[in-house]
């Protein structure tokens, strides 16, 4: 006699098909990781992209031998380490060529100079006082400057001044800040109570603290979970922000990230300036990580409309919580959410639970619609783990290294020596008949300020002219789930037209009118179409 209930393999049946057609909420298809290296020789603590679609790479020098080897037999001064603590990536090529760097770099900063140079200052024990610069080309080195800065900087913050100065903030049990390079009136470092205010007795948790160049001149900086307005020139707190709702904090150790989201300029002004921070974690997290308790990570971003004159804090939940993630701004102007851990908080060995998926941000979507998860990574990225955007759009991500040396096993996330590239969904192929191709300018061309730029660009479907933009991206410099002069501009642009002569469009846009929305150097310029943006071009601003 049949049954009136279904027979076992009806409910395996439906339990399978469930599974087949089963897509999780919010997840966005189309963006895709690639291993570029399973070992470059060297775990990237420190990256910056170069205005030669190269990347500089570094570790520290204090752990022992790394696995990449210094040319032709070479060892440091006075040492039997003969291997590379620096490495200069190249990415047309998938390349790797090692760099002799002498003194500890070991968590350190530093900025892209207008004239593409880097100039990288600090770092520990005999790294805390040098300036290191380095200038591209393929035989070309590290130069080190001793006793370039005045006081030690190690988990410091740099940051381009519109003067081609940079700023040196901070750093472990240093409350001032001085320049680089040096004139006879800013020799001396400046005393900096708002670094003591914001350090956390045993924790610290204002280290590398977020630092962005405000559209007036003054500087926008977020420790701990304060945030002020900065006259760098007068030693003058100009404005105090309110402490983020929750009270907990988002700089190392407690580690989360932040960026300004996209600055559109309107006839030479930016009306509005915003900024965003995510993740970190609880404020004794790190104690408690000493102790063998691992608390859960951060799970909101907060946003505050910073050129309001009466600004608030607007709170939203991520997918995950998260704790040494990194932001990168990515040409289209949304936001990368990357690498890190769910529990936690960051130094050696205090890190759990790794975060494998990225998360897209859409700053400018309804409130519960802003996040996509994207496709998960399969290689932890941990403590000492870096992100940077490349000229192509594509965003290179390496380093992991939790421990305090190099170790491969026996331990829960290994030391990661390799580089791999993540691809997002608007790099698909399915949408490659709506991406732009920039036909002119060239890359490598220099600007002026102010100047008005007619841009020739090609799309092969059809154009939406209502939606292209142009957008210009400072090259940044990543480590410690910050990157460092990071800021994209949306550009004042006319109408775009058809070429007369030509089936291309062009686009006229003003270039940014001062160094203080634009820091003078390089910049990646892109037009986006349908939030699909082109390879970039270098550009110079001068």
């Amino acid at each position: 006699m049949w049954s009136s209930s279904p027979p076992h393999y009806y409910h395996l049946l439906v339990f399978l098909l469930l599974i087949l057609f089963y897509t999780p909420p919010c997840l966005v298809h189309g963006e895709s990781w690639y291993l570029l290296h399973p070992n470059i020789g060297i775990s990237a603590m420190h990256m910056q992209l170069l205005p030669n679609d190269r990347v500089l790479i570094y570790d520290r020098t204090d752990f022992g031998i790394s696995n990449i080897s210094l040319p032709n037999g070479k060892c440091r001064p006075n040492s039997d380490d003969c291997s590379a603590h620096s490495v200069e990536y190249d990415v047309a090529l998938n390349s790797v060529r090692p760099l002799t760097v002498l003194s500890n770099v070991w968590c350190s900063s530093g900025s892209l100079m207008p004239d593409g140079t880097v100039t990288q200052t600090g770092g520990s024990a005999d790294g805390a006082l040098v300036v290191r610069t380095y200038n591209s080309c393929d035989t070309c080195d590290w130069q080190e400057i001793p006793n370039g800065l005045v006081a030690e900087r190690w988990y410091a913050t740099n940051h381009k001044l519109p003067d081609g100065r940079q700023i040196i903030i901070g750093g472990r049990g240093t409350f001032n800040y001085e320049f680089y390079p040096k004139t006879p009136e800013t020799a001396a470092a400046v005393d900096f109570p708002f670094l003591t205010e914001t350090n956390d007795p045993n924790m610290e948790n204002n280290l590398y603290p977020f630092v962005f160049l405000y559209p007036d001149g003054n500087l926008f900086i977020f420790a701990n979970n304060r945030a002020i307005f900065f006259d760098y020139v007068n030693n003058q707190v100009v404005k105090n922000f309110p402490k983020i709702p929750g009270d907990d904090p988002r700089n190392y150790p407690s580690t989360g990230s932040g960026v300004l989201l996209p600055m559109r300029v309107v006839q030479g002004c930016v009306p509005e300036v915003e900024f965003m921070v995510c993740g970190g974690a609880p404020r004794t997290a790190f104690l408690n990580a000493m102790n063998g308790v691992f608390d859960g990570a951060l799970d909101t971003c907060g946003r505050i409309m910073i050129s309001d004159p009466d600004p608030q804090w607007v709170m939203e939940t991520m997918p995950m919580a998260r704790v040494m993630g990194d932001m990168l701004m990515l040409p289209n102007g949304h936001v990368l959410i990357i690498n890190g851990a769910s529990a936690g908080a960051a130094g050696w060995e205090y890190g759990r639970d790794p975060v494998l998926t990225p998360v897209v941000y859409r700053a400018g979507d309804p409130v519960g619609s802003r996040f996509e998860m994207q496709t998960p990574a399969t290689i932890p990225r941990m403590y000492h783990s870096t992100a940077v955007l490349l000229r192509d759009g594509r965003v290179l991500v390496g380093g992991s290294n939790p421990h305090d040396k190099y170790e491969f096993s026996n331990v829960l996330y290994p030391t990661e020596l390799s580089l791999e590239e993540f691809s997002p969904s608007y790099l698909d192929s399915d949408v490659s008949g709506l991406r732009p191709v920039i036909i002119s300018p060239v890359t490598g061309t220099n600007m002026k300020y102010g100047d008005q730029v007619l841009i020739q660009f090609a799309v092969s479907d059809n154009l939406d002219p209502n939606s292209v933009m142009v957008t210009l991206v400072a090259p940044s410099f990543n480590t410690h789930s910050f990157s460092m002069n990071q800021r994209l501009l949306v550009l004042d642009s006319c109408p775009v037209t058809t070429d007369p002569e030509s089936s291309n469009y062009q686009v006229s846009v003003a270039m940014p009118p001062t160094g203080n929305i634009a820091p003078a150097g390089y910049y990646l310029l892109f037009v986006v179409h349908q939030d699909i943006p082109s390879e970039g071009v270098w550009i110079n601003i001068q």
